[in-house]
């Protein structure tokens, strides 16, 4: 299933990741991509925020993996830098498909490690301020998320 959603501004892209991230579980796996600037950052943040998480979402560049902690704790992870997936799995990337929802960011850049149920999200910059995110599904319970998302 695909839905694809057009947001106006910053606050928008991270309302629509705030009513993802209210439906989400642990174990749960979205793969983003999109251009530098697109906002993916912004949209984990709202992640974050549906996941009750109120602390700063910081991309993790330089990082790769920020944790955070809630009831239902978030992995945010970020492939840009990396040389390989096997930079990602040296630093524990299996250590949080369970327990966690897992945010990341160029997943196109390590396929090989994206769960075939992950969540797919793909940002384009329509201009300045508006974004269209495309959601795609592979899932029968992502499918069911997607009919609930109003934005």
């Amino acid at each position: 299933m695909d839905r694809i959603f057009e947001t106006a501004n910053t606050n928008e892209t991270q309302e629509l990741g705030k009513a993802l991230g209210k439906r989400l579980k642990p174990g749960d796996f979205l793969a983003l991509t999109g251009d530098l600037g697109a906002g993916k950052t912004a949209f984990t943040a709202g992640i974050a925020r549906g996941l009750g998480i109120e602390e700063d979402i910081t991309s993790p560049t330089f990082t790769i993996i920020n944790q955070y902690e809630a009831k239902i704790p978030l992995a945010h992870m970020d492939a840009y830098r990396l040389n390989g997936p096997e930079e990602l799995e040296n630093i524990g990337y299996y250590d949080y498909l369970e327990g966690f929802v897992v945010v990341l960011e160029w997943a196109d850049r390590v396929e090989c490690l994206v769960p075939e149920d992950a969540l797919r999200i793909d940002i384009a910059v329509l201009d300045e301020n508006r974004r269209s995110i495309r959601i795609h599904s592979q899932s029968p319970k992502f499918d069911k998320i997607l009919q609930e998302l109003n934005a």
